[in-house]
């Protein structure tokens, strides 16, 4: 299994993709379903490209604080950029199963796909669970990549690539196991919202546009997929949308749970 690797390149293509309306979209719930206060000190685990953290800073106002970790510098490295001039945030080089930051240090911790990459979410749910105060919040989101769905007249074709799109994950369906890992680490009152991601226009604001060339860089040599049938695929996908035929949808999940009072 070849997972993406997090380098310069990737980094900066996902700051691209942090850009898109439908990105824009899921940070507001993201930010809603936290429910971070002014003062509280928020933690994100897989802080990415910062615009989480950017964006948290205004709600936690100048009495609250921001904690970033993640284990790409290039990542951590557009973060501090964004972030440029605050105060009151910190960013670490550490791995979301390690968290750099002390027990019950935190008011909030949020963690936006990320656990569907590590090979121990269990691991990294006990750590923001360790960090959180009690009472505290904690939110994880990520796709169930089993819900996602493309228009295609070349269904065999799409079967072999989305098979093979899913090697860049360790679980592709982690949101169906998360709430009883949840409970395992220790949370409570665990919730759980779907949100669809869907498209019927070839729209690039959109998640499912913004990947089309991700997975046609990634797919070929898995699944007897060669680059001239990767080619094929993106092909008709922008054929379909030139036609108004294109189609996509996924869901992806928000979870919430909270560390339990002493």
């Amino acid at each position: 299994m070849g997972q993406f690797v997090f380098d310069e390149s990737m980094a900066r293509a996902i700051e691209r993709m942090y850009l898109i309306r439908d990105a824009q979209r899921r940070r507001a719930i993201v930010r809603a379903a936290l429910a971070a206060a002014p003062g509280d000190r928020v933690l994100d685990a897989g802080c990415g490209p910062g615009f989480y953290c950017a964006e948290l800073l205004a709600e936690v106002g100048p009495e609250g604080s921001v904690v970033g970790v993640d284990g790409s510098a290039a990542m951590l490295a557009l973060a501090k950029a964004r972030c440029d001039g605050a105060h009151n945030i910190e960013f670490h080089g550490a791995d979301a199963t390690s968290l750099p930051v002390a027990d019950a240090s935190v008011d909030r911790a949020l963690c936006v796909q990320v656990l569907e990459y590590l090979a121990d979410p269990a691991g990294a749910l006990a750590e923001m669970q360790r960090a959180l105060r009690p009472g505290g919040r904690v939110l994880v989101w990520d796709i169930d990549w089993a819900t996602v769905s493309l228009h295609s007249a070349e269904p065999s074709r799409m079967r072999r690539v989305m098979r093979a799109f899913d090697e860049h994950l360790v679980h592709p369906s982690l949101p169906s196991t998360l709430a009883p890992r949840l409970r395992a680490a220790g949370f409570t009152d665990v919730e759980m919202e779907a949100h669809a991601f869907a498209s019927c226009e070839m729209d690039p604001e959109t998640y499912g546009v913004a990947l089309l060339p991700g997975i046609r860089s990634f797919v070929p040599g898995r699944e007897g997929l060669s680059d001239e049938d990767a080619d094929a695929w993106l092909a008709e996908q922008r054929e379909l949308g030139e036609r108004d035929e294109y189609f996509m949808s996924s869901t992806q999940f928000c979870f919430t749970a909270i560390k339990p009072e002493v």
